[in-house]
């Protein structure tokens, strides 16, 4: 093999070369579906799937089976021509492309993006304005995964939905179904004083080697990942089923040389309650995107295809155990895996809770302003006013976040009054408020078969509710998510309330919500305790108002809410807020 001294090339493109080659090995080691090592067809092969036999496979794995997502395109056109929905298992195709079918909700599709990293420039931001002015409900939704979705497309405008996107160099490929979703990174990555390392290129390389590998579509289950840049503003990557967070490993007598690396955490997925765990293994930037790819495919190869409920990484790592997940990986790289302890790593900074709002420097001089867009939710027009700031006072760029809001950077001091001041003409407003800057919410079941409670009507009316009522010295994070799913991660928000129907005593079936307490990530990490269940979607305000009076009157000193309700028993906390006086307090 030839030494980087003596090809010319430095260390980080040897490496990236040798991702190629691993890439190319592990696709010439891949049988196509129906074939074997040497591609001839054989009838024994052609009743498996990775070897669950046809007869074992789920549903979804049957329509799978029975023809590729990425090959319904003929199914999009033909259906847009007499405006038409699709049927039986193109519905679950047509999210292969970012085509979401949300009947009974709406009859109409949902568009979800893909966006490497949350970094879009202002030419894309505007040309999705037009789509959601053009084709949609005149507004568009920003997601938990620094990602956009356009609501209510007829069938007729799907193909030039995506042609659209291809046009302003955007994607939807892959963003649904069983498929590895956006690839989110720290959202101020590039301009962040306090970060280690630029992460968007690496995503951006991720979401392009994902795009142009077919083999890595049609995984047993979702697929989620994350770049933590070692900044203080929080992706939430310990909730992915990998999160590469940066790290700086000073002298060590380990025989690693010091500078920054990656630690890869593995399974989180807060849904089913855990977060991503460190497996030990130490990685240079540009090893991320094969170790992924490999790990990737090592799931494709052995996760479960027989229920739905078992087919997410965490559960083949719980059967396997790292060890044996890694060694397996292993197998399918051209270097091996580097481990190093943790605990000789530099400590990770604390994370700023609401950090991606108010105002900001950036590493540059300039400044970013995080805009606060009530949970997720902006007109055409806002959108179309954004954009414009952006050119105007900003460097022609919009960062989204995993926290429903974006970022605009690039602003210098002598125009930031003027920016802020045409923010807020939008009727937005850059300011960090400690109640609703932290609101989080899903569709809900306004646009969602699946959620049981109106989650964005009910967050906005809590929000202004609590702000009318009271000031907190410190943010708190509320997250509404409509269903089990937990698409808005109800579990890691201070206040986490999941979507239930609840029997009235008439016997009436209404909206209401489970309630957890004490979540967080990163620094603060950890799962919410269930506190109440079944309660009205009609009594929720009133009481999350005393909870958050007891907050106030118990805490001690400045304890955080998120300490307060983790260090108080369910029922002492259930007890407290029964019994406080609202007026009183």
């Amino acid at each position: 093999m030839v030494s980087n001294i003596e090809s010319g090339f430095s260390n980080e493109q040897t490496t990236f070369f040798s991702a190629f080659v691993s890439g190319l090995v592990q696709g010439r080691n891949l049988p196509h579906l129906g074939q074997d090592a040497e591609g001839r067809f054989t009838h024994e092969i052609e009743e498996t799937v990775f070897g669950t036999p046809i007869d074992d496979l789920c549903r979804e794995e049957v329509i799978k089976y029975e023809q590729n997502g990425l090959d319904c395109y003929d199914a999009i056109v033909s259906n847009a021509a007499t405006n038409v929905f699709p049927e039986a298992g193109d519905v679950f195709r047509y999210k292969f492309h970012g085509l979401f079918y949300v009947a009974p909700a709406q009859d109409s599709f949902m568009l979800r993006c893909r966006i490497a990293g949350g970094a879009l420039s202002t030419y894309q931001f505007r040309g999705l304005a037009e789509m959601a002015q053009d084709w949609g409900p005149g507004h568009a939704d920003l997601t938990t995964r620094a990602n956009l979705q356009i609501r209510e497309i007829e069938p007729k405008h799907c193909p030039d939905v995506l042609m659209k996107l291809a046009d302003l160099g955007l994607t939807s490929q892959g963003s649904g179904a069983d498929n590895v979703r956006n690839i989110t990174a720290s959202p101020t990555t590039g301009f962040d004083p306090d970060e280690l390392i630029d992460v968007l290129p690496y995503a951006r390389a991720m979401h392009y080697y994902i795009l142009k590998n077919r083999d890595l579509y049609g995984l047993p289950r979702k697929f989620n990942i994350s770049y933590d840049s070692g900044g203080v503003i929080s992706t939430c990557a310990d909730t992915n089923d990998i999160g590469f967070y940066a790290t700086r490993v000073g002298e060590n007598d380990q025989g690693i040389e010091p500078g920054v690396y990656f630690r890869m955490q593995l399974c989180g997925i807060t849904g089913h309650e855990q977060f991503a765990t460190d497996c030990g293994v130490l990685l240079t930037p540009a090893e991320t995107v094969p170790v992924a790819a490999a790990l990737m495919r090592v799931f494709i190869e052995n996760g479960d295809r027989t229920n739905r409920k078992k087919a997410r990484l965490k559960y083949l790592v719980d059967d396997w155990g790292f060890e044996k997940m890694l060694a397996e990986t292993e197998k399918k790289m051209t270097f091996p895996l580097r481990y190093f302890p943790l605990e000789k790593c530099e400590p990770a900074k604390p994370k700023d809770k609401q950090g991606y709002l108010g105002i900001h420097p950036q590493s540059d001089g300039k400044n970013y302003v995080g805009v606060l867009t009530p949970v997720g939710r902006m007109t055409v027009t806002q959108m179309l006013a954004l954009a414009d700031i952006a050119d105007e006072f900003g460097r022609g760029e919009i960062r989204l976040t995993v926290w429903q809001n974006l970022i605009i950077p690039g602003i210098s001091d002598e125009n930031l009054q003027a920016a802020l001041t045409a923010i807020n003409a939008t009727g937005l407003s850059h300011k960090n408020n400690t109640i609703k800057g932290g609101l989080i919410a899903c569709t809900g079941s306004r646009g969602c078969k699946y959620a049981a409670a109106d989650t964005k009507g009910n967050a906005v009316a809590l929000g202004d509710h609590l702000a009318s009522k009271m000031i907190l010295d410190q943010p708190i994070n509320m997250h509404l998510t409509g269903c089990h799913h937990s698409c808005a991660q109800h579990y890691i928000g201070d206040i986490g309330m999941m979507g239930t129907k609840v029997k009235t005593e008439s016997g009436e079936s209404v909206d209401g919500y489970n309630i957890v307490l004490g979540g967080g990530v990163d620094d603060q990490q950890a799962i919410a305790r269930e506190i109440w269940k079944s309660i009205p979607a009609t009594e929720i305000q009133p009481l999350i108002e005393k909870l958050l009076c007891v907050y106030l009157a118990k805490r001690i000193d400045d304890e955080s809410f998120a300490a307060f309700s983790r260090r108080l028993p369910p029922e002492e906390i259930r007890s407290l807020t029964e019994e406080i006086d609202i007026a009183a307090a």
